[in-house]
């Protein structure tokens, strides 16, 4: 099959969504349905291939004839915003080897299993002090802005060596630069405004080093301070932005089946499986992985030309039956482990390890200390950020009994 062959059932992206929060848009698990790899079209009309299938998703992740480098043509953009935070001054998630594995190594015992294990401790202590400060003296809040950000964000930035007080601007930028409404102009004065922050901030970590990632980096002769800044940008984004929405997401997941909810509660030591399965049913890379053929290949039954772009879909495909026997149940004691949410092959994503230990510490936090968290307007009343790069809430309005469970498991009145 050739390009030929689909260009009539061709799927404008990115497709609407419909009115379930937690499925892909329905255009998108269509042609997962019909075929595995479609004909798309992106907002500039140029055309380009949907892979939905899960065995094809994990074919082009892992082949080196597709370009993770969005300079490579044929490379595809949602936006013109998109285009400019790819292709300026891009981290090493947008090089190809060997550039990107001399970079990836630099950062990559930062993230080393043992090493988050034993961050542990630091990141329960994180984890309490944010439900004991959203819990002090009321019984509602708002669970993104309240906790589901200020967790990850204070996390990234203990690692990395990022003052917190800085969280406002670093997460404003972070919001522009990941939505896909924004402009080529504002793309590019975010970028520009973040880059000169982190390259401010790495100078000053060369004159007084602390025991972190920047201070480390700064330090290196093998790297330019565009670089380093580069780095600290990569790691400080999706560092909170990913977690942030995959926390707030999960908690709405629970909250609309408290059976999964109970059953979680009741059984703690399920929740490093529980958290596979989350990550696999919500995938909040909604909008896919881009790549570019550099050369002819075949995925599936179909031939993709060198110098065409693809787009990998993770949503569809952990949804595919090679994966999980239904597509669209959520079952917390299902074995999801071969899901494809943190990516496939050499760009899997640095932070997972991170990730994973954050949500399993959060989940169960939350379950523990407050048994009676429900939402606190109509589910209908929600706003997601269907327009980012990481798919979200826009908030999550919640409230709770007026006893909260103490971090140290005794009730107390807030």
């Amino acid at each position: 099959m050739t390009a030929s062959t689909l260009t009539a059932a061709a799927i404008n992206l990115p497709a609407p969504y419909g009115s379930c929060p937690f499925s892909p848009p329905p255009a998108y698990t269509a042609a997962a349905r019909e075929a595995a790899v479609s004909r798309a079209v992106l907002p500039d009309g140029t055309a380009c291939w949907l892979v939905t299938g899960y065995d094809e998703v994990r074919a082009v992740l892992a082949d080196a004839r597709f370009s993770a480098d969005a300079r490579t043509p044929g490379f595809p953009f949602l936006s013109a915003g998109q285009r400019e935070l790819a292709t300026a001054k891009p981290s090493f998630i947008r090089m190809d080897d060997p550039e990107h594995a001399r970079l990836r190594r630099m950062v990559t015992k930062d993230f080393l299993v043992k090493r988050i294990e034993e961050l542990r401790p630091g990141i329960q202590d994180i984890v309490d002090r944010a439900v004991d400060r959203m819990t002090e003296g009321r019984t509602s809040a708002d669970l993104v802005a309240d906790f589901a950000l200020p967790v990850p964000s204070l996390v990234i930035c203990l690692m990395l060596g990022v003052p917190y007080d800085d969280h406002d601007l670093f997460q404003s930028l972070s919001r522009t630069l990941l939505d896909n409404r924004t402009t080529r102009p504002e793309a590019e004065r975010a970028h520009a405004q973040l880059m000169g922050y982190l390259a401010e901030l790495a100078e000053r970590k060369r004159r007084e080093a602390g025991d972190d990632i920047l201070s480390r980096l700064a330090a290196r002769e093998d790297l330019t301070d565009q670089e380093t800044a580069s780095l600290g940008f990569l790691l400080l984004v999706t560092g909170h932005e990913s977690t942030a929405n995959m926390t707030a997401v999960s908690v709405l997941a629970l909250l609309r089946q408290p059976g999964q909810a109970e059953l979680l509660r009741a059984n703690p030591e399920l929740v490093r499986g529980a958290v596979e399965e989350l990550l696999r049913h919500l995938t909040i890379i909604h909008l896919g992985l881009g790549r570019a053929a550099t050369e002819t290949v075949r995925v599936g039954e179909v031939t993709i030309p060198a110098g065409e772009g693809v787009i990998c879909m993770l949503s569809t495909a952990n949804r595919d039956e090679q994966l999980s026997a239904s597509r669209a149940d959520f079952d917390l004691t299902r074995d999801a482990r071969r899901h494809v949410a943190f990516g496939y092959g050499i760009h899997q994503c640095l932070g997972q390890t991170l990730a994973r230990v954050e949500l399993q510490i959060i989940l169960t936090t939350l379950l523990r200390r407050l048994p009676a968290l429900r939402l606190a307007v109509p589910v209908d009343q929600l706003t997601y950020n269907q327009d980012a790069i990481v798919y979200g809430l826009r908030d999550l309005p919640v409230t709770w009994a007026a006893q909260v469970r103490h971090s140290g498991g005794a009730d107390v009145a807030p």
